[in-house]
This record gives structure tokens, C-alpha cells and sequence, in this order.
């Protein structure tokens, strides 16, 4: 049996999963419901999965924050906390997360194997690129994508799906937190 492969990613309306402008950690829109459906998200067991990248952002965003900055709300602890593979052809253990290792290799060969071998669901948080290539090899189950109320066309950075395949998308979940943000889970199916 197969693992589920969950692409977790925040989006602003206009598909944008950053941006450069002064909106702040979740561009200024997080609340306590979102930030306990959050917490409870990473509950259960599961093994993440990062890129580099992410893994490196990651890291640098912790290492430079307080206790008392978003940076560190509680769901961040606890998905730092859960076992990570990080996907790299360019980093060495042993890495600054208590229970990462490195995967070196091609991400669609890594992750299919996770997938067959893991007792455990596996989920990523951002990975843009990664994820755009192994939602088109099949390996992404779900998509949850977190859509706060914002546009930011002028501030926007890194377009989620900026060079992705063509998917159908099939509604699994769908909730409002915070009587403003939508989360939305999909099942990708390739667009052929």
C-alpha cells in the first residue's frame, strides 16, 4: 500500500505563495481558528518532505526568530518536530531539524520510494518546484491549498503553479477559518 503524498501550500488569491511587500507572516490574515486547524494538521504521525530550498528558508526563518514571533506559532514547533526527509543533490547532514535526513537523488526516485515504504502519511509545505514536478509524474495525491483574502499583484513572489501542467482538480474538503481564509483539498488528476 501506497502512502498519501500531501503538496501543503499558502496561496494569496492571485497564486502567489510570497511576497516582497510589508504584509507580514500570512499576509497579515492569520486567527486562532486557522492556527489551530494548523496545529491539529500536524498531529498525526507523518514524515515531511522538503526541497532545499524550502529546507534552507526554513531554517533560516527559525534560526533568526523569538519565541514570541509567527515564525514559531505552534503548528511550525510541531511540524519541525515530526521526522523529514530533505531532497537535495547539494546538502550534507546532518542538518539543523531534530529528525531530518538527507535524501540525494531525483525527487520523482526518492519520493516514489517514500511512498512505498513509509507507514506514515507524507506531507510538504511549500516545495514549489519539487511539487509542480511531482504533481506531473502522479505522485501528489492531495493538494491543500490555504488561500488567504488578499490580492498581491504588485508584491507577489513565487507563482505557485507558474509553469505547471494542466490538472483537473477533484474537491475533496473545503473549510473557512477565521470567517475569511478558505482551505481547499484537492485530488490532482493530470489534464490530458
Amino acid at each position: 500500500m501506497s502512502a498519501t503524498y500531501t503538496f501543503d501550500v499558502f496561496a494569496s488569491l492571485d497564486g502567489f505563495g510570497a511576497h516582497s511587500g510589508d504584509w507580514g507572516g500570512y499576509w497579515g490574515k492569520q486567527g486562532p481558528e486557522l492556527l489551530e486547524h494548523r496545529f491539529a494538521s500536524y498531529g498525526g504521525e507523518q514524515r515531511m518532505v522538503f526541497g532545499a530550498t524550502t529546507y534552507r528558508a526554513f531554517a533560516e526563518m527559525l534560526a533568526s526568530s523569538t519565541e514570541e514571533s509567527e515564525v514559531r506559532d505552534a503548528w511550525v514547533t510541531r511540524m519541525r518536530h515530526l521526522p523529514a526527509t530533505v531532497v537535495s543533490s547539494t546538502l550534507r547532514g546532518p542538518l539543523d531539524w531534530p529528525d531530518a535526513t538527507v535524501a540525494n537523488g531525483d525527487a520523482l526516485d526518492i519520493v516514489a520510494r517514500l511512498k512505498e515504504e513509509s507507514d506514515v502519511p507524507l506531507r510538504s509545505h511549500g516545495s514549489l518546484s519539487m511539487n509542480r514536478a511531482l504533481m506531473a509524474a502522479g505522485l501528489v495525491d492531495r493538494v491543500q491549498v490555504t488561500i488567504f483574502p488578499v490580492i498581491a499583484g504588485q508584491t507577489g513572489a513565487d507563482p505557485i503553479f507558474q509553469g505547471a501542467s494542466d490538472f483537473d482538480l477533484e474537491l475533496l474538503e473545503h473549510r473557512t477559518l477565521d470567517g475569511h481564509t478558505q482551505e481547499l483539498i484537492y485530488r490532482p488528476t493530470l489534464h490530458v
